[in-house]
């Protein structure tokens, strides 16, 4: 019989197995070092004391306090002591919990070829997210950037040390989401099975662990504009970009503006400095022993380079109503002869995007319990990316999705405050729904399966009375051959 994994457990079962079985050394050796961090005076040589009695550890902080990115020309370091009253007790607390962090995930056991590969692969991103994230506050205080630099490590330590269990408690998880063709889809497979988030994990995780403000705070708020707060949720974001098989060039580069605004410096500075710190992340990596993850680093150098090709100039599409109309006569005919689900879809999609002149469109659909919605269809600029990041949670009292699909009822959704959009789940950035969107409900049986979706994000274009009307037409005439079609 095939292995199932644990149904449901729930996020306080899950945090207590990883604290208690999976990884309590490394649990064990923060929370010691929490404590030694409130001793001021006797910290930095019980510091050292403490990792002493441990060989590869000691060699693993020597051999990164001498590494570029600590040792800033100073004489060879070659005692932990040393480097303790060189680098200070936080950055060398830090050094402890990162090479901690690094031998308990890479010497886990028990693991398929491919969860291996999964959390390589992840250990890879926060590593160098981590990095990415100290770079943008160069210019800020030494202790905040290592603060920062062990949030943005710590940023998925739940789906790290999750996979790292192997066996079968995992590997039915991983072959269900071998199958998944969206993150929103991922996302939802991973709350049915494990009761709980792999974001709402980590948070758990770093309150029960004592990971500090700056975690728990990026995780609960990450639109929180404080500077440390954005750059770790902007490195997360531009490592993901940079690890995509098909680079968004559009998406990637409105990143890295938003990280050059932070650091002060022009685009052209900033993806100079990029770069750099790529060839800095491959070198601390090694001086971790953590060789195998440079292998899963994106090629940044080379990406960047191609950002700087000449934009094309944009255009945007316009109301066609030559195309809006042939949509509806189509539509028309797919209810006359019957035309299966997937073919109305299409053209009632195709008819939003090329005629009523919109920037995205989607379908999107519920899950099987209704309580998320998530694009299954997307079309138009940025779609794959809204496709992978968009999930909506279904509850809240001013969210619009939920109010579509209860009254059956389009809405033209005009104003957005980010405060308001708790509904929106993930890490999908608030504004790229800034300018407003169309929704109107999908009925089969006469029961709301999900909704059609319109925006005009990329061009930054308000909505009309006629285009909230021609999506409304095109909608309806839809829903009248899904009646049609199981009637």
């Amino acid at each position: 019989m095939k292995p199932q994994l644990p149904i449901t457990k729930g996020v306080d079962y899950w945090t207590k197995r990883i604290s208690d079985q999976e990884m309590p050394a490394l649990c064990s050796t923060i929370r010691d070092l929490e404590k030694l961090a409130k001793d001021d005076v006797s910290s930095l040589a019980s510091l050292g004391r403490s990792v002493m009695h441990d060989n590869a550890l000691t060699t693993r902080i020597l051999r990164v306090a001498n590494s570029a990115t600590y040792n800033k020309g100073t004489s060879h370091v070659s005692t932990v002591s040393r480097a303790a009253v060189m680098l200070g007790f936080d950055t060398i607390r830090n050094i402890c919990i990162t090479a901690k962090l690094l031998t308990s995930l890479l010497e886990s056991h028990n693991l398929s070829e491919s969860v291996y590969q999964r959390l390589i692969k992840l250990m890879a991103h926060s590593f160098q997210a981590a990095m990415i994230s100290r770079l943008m506050l160069k210019d800020y205080d030494e202790a905040l950037r290592e603060e920062v630099f062990i949030a943005a490590l710590l940023y998925r330590i739940g789906e790290s040390a999750f996979w790292s269990i192997g066996g079968h408690t995992v590997e039915p998880l991983d072959q269900a989401l071998q199958q998944c063709d969206s993150l929103t889809a991922e996302k939802a497979i991973v709350r049915e099975q494990l009761g709980t988030s792999f974001n709402q994990l980590t948070l758990n995780i770093a309150r029960a662990w004592g990971l500090g403000d700056v975690l728990t705070t990026s995780l609960s708020h990450p639109d929180e504009r404080m500077p440390e707060i954005r750059s770790i949720y902007l490195s997360n974001q531009i490592t993901d970009a940079l690890a995509q098989e098909h680079v968004d060039v559009d998406s990637l580069n409105d990143l890295l503006v938003s990280a050059a605004e932070i650091q002060g410096v022009s685009l052209a500075q900033y993806k100079h400095l990029l770069s750099r710190c790529a060839d800095a992340t491959v070198k601390l990596a090694e001086a971790y022993g953590a060789k195998v993850l440079v292998n899963y680093l994106p090629e940044t150098a080379a990406i960047i380079k191609n950002l700087d090709e000449p934009e094309q100039p944009a255009v945007y599409r316009e109301t066609d109503l030559i195309t809006l109309l042939k949509k509806l006569r189509e539509l028309t005919e797919h209810a006359i002869k019957k035309a299966d689900f997937n073919q109305v879809v299409q053209t009632t999609l195709d008819g939003i995007l090329e005629g009523v002149g919109v920037d995205r469109c989607a379908v999107m659909l519920l899950s099987p319990n209704r309580k998320l919605l998530s694009p299954r269809i997307v079309i138009g600029d940025g779609a794959e990316r809204f496709k992978q990041q968009l999930l909506v949670e279904m509850s809240g009292s001013q969210n619009p999705f939920l109010d579509c699909i209860e009254t059956k009822q389009s809405e033209w959704v005009q104003t957005l405050k980010s405060h308001q959009l708790g509904y929106l789940q993930g890490e999908y950035d608030f504004n790229q729904l800034a300018h407003g969107f169309i929704i109107a409900p999908i009925v089969v049986n006469n029961k709301v399966i999900g909704l059609f979706y319109a925006d005009k994000h990329s061009s930054e274009r308000n909505f009309t009375q006629q285009d909230f009307d021609s999506v409304n037409h095109l909608t309806q005439l839809a829903n009248l051959c899904f009646g049609l079609t199981v009637s």
